[in-house]
């Protein structure tokens, strides 16, 4: 599972402002794809849902044929139509932050901060993106979010890729992890927490935000070997660091191929 799991599209890039903005083409067009023909009139003139979302009962309003793109929400409509009880769905567990991205990216085909191509430098940047050493903060000034759930700091393309794994939403989660691989100089403590997060919102099945983790860490073991957040969490044990041994391992026996492969055989 974690063989292959080292390859550069894990690899975190540094954020910098972008020449030129644009939307994610091809995601802009699957959305525009699914708007151009819903199940039931147009998207936009369909009727409007309401949805309650977290502790404090935040209120949003989306159009039934929007949520419907989302398998969960496409099943959580049709139970209360059969119910006749409808227009309304409430999800206490869900961060209204989150939900708004979800429904951006319904809307949009991507969510704030956009994720925009560099045409001078060919490659993909955050939209306002902030050096990390100038913020004096953690990183980017979107890279993290305050969990009330957790009652501390996530990486906020973490919780939005676990919503998309929730809401049946897989180029949601293409996009949150290519968006997390982009952010910089996030703190030990707040990339073991949101790890833990992952392994606890996603299936065993899960292998993409995962894999991100356990190489990240692997890439930057210098530092989490001198963490004392690293030591306490590894004795709290768990399915994370198991995974991690074995992609260590795999990327020893990698290492020591690549070596043997390179020396002079002796005979």
């Amino acid at each position: 599972m974690f063989k292959r799991s080292f390859s550069s599209k894990d690899r975190a890039g540094k954020s910098v402002r972008p020449a030129k903005k644009t939307y994610r083409e091809n995601v802009k067009a699957k959305l525009q794809e699914s708007l151009d023909s819903p199940p039931v009139g147009s998207a936009l003139t369909s009727p409007i849902i309401t949805l309650v979302v977290g502790r404090e009962n935040r209120l949003f309003a989306a159009h039934e044929d929007i949520l419907s793109i989302s398998p969960f929400f496409l099943s959580t409509i049709r139970e209360q139509a059969s119910d006749g009880d409808m227009k309304q769905i409430v999800l206490p567990d869900e961060e209204p932050e989150i939900l708004s991205c979800v429904l951006e990216f319904l809307y949009k085909g991507d969510y704030y901060p956009r994720l925009m191509h560099n045409k001078r430098r060919n490659s993909w940047v955050l939209e306002d993106a902030q050096d990390f050493s100038k913020t004096g903060g953690r990183g980017s000034c979107e890279a993290t979010m305050f969990h009330s759930g957790v009652n501390d700091y996530l990486l906020r393309d973490t919780v939005i890729y676990c919503a998309a794994e929730k809401y049946g939403l897989d180029e949601l989660k293409r996009l949150a992890l290519r968006k997390q691989g982009l952010q910089a100089g996030i703190p030990v403590d707040v990339i073991l927490r949101s790890a833990r997060y992952t392994y606890d919102h996603t299936p065993d099945s899960e292998s993409r935000l995962r894999a991100h983790f356990l190489a990240l860490i692997i890439r930057s073991r210098k530092t989490f070997k001198r963490s004392g957040t690293m030591q306490m969490e590894m004795e709290s044990g768990g399915k994370l660091f198991f995974d991690l041994f074995v992609a260590m391992c795999n990327h020893i026996d990698d290492v020591v191929e690549l070596s043997n492969s390179r020396s002079p055989k002796v005979i």
